[in-house]
């Protein structure tokens, strides 16, 4: 074989390796019935507020993102908040910034959770 049918099926193997990663990775950070945005930072330090995590250890950062060790590759981080999308006009989502949680309340009073009328 020459050169360059020897480096093409190199690059054919690291193509697979990346396509199982990536694979891999959104299975991962798939959060059941959300629609999470994720973000990967390749070669990113495993270490959060001066805590350093191993691989497949996880952590949630002040800005309310599941972030996983994936050393030596990087680190994976999805938003965790489900956004709510089936609700009342008269009623908002609202979001906790302290517990990371986003809940659906009445526009009028806030203070009250939003439930449905029994009809």
């Amino acid at each position: 074989p020459s050169s360059t049918s020897a480096m093409a099926m190199r690059v054919q193997k690291t193509g697979c390796a990346w396509g199982k990663l990536c694979l891999l990775l959104s299975l991962l950070f798939q959060l059941p019935g959300s629609q999470a945005k994720c973000y990967f930072q390749a070669k990113a330090p495993c270490e959060y507020e001066g805590k350093h995590f191993s691989l497949g250890e996880s952590w949630l950062s002040t800005n309310c993102l599941l972030c996983t060790c994936l050393h030596p590759i990087g680190v994976g981080c999805c938003e965790t908040p489900q956004h709510p999308i089936d609700f009342p006009d008269w009623c908002e989502a609202h979001y906790d910034s302290q517990t990371c949680q986003i809940s659906v309340v009445q526009k009028a009073n806030p203070s009250l959770p939003c439930v449905k009328s029994m009809e």
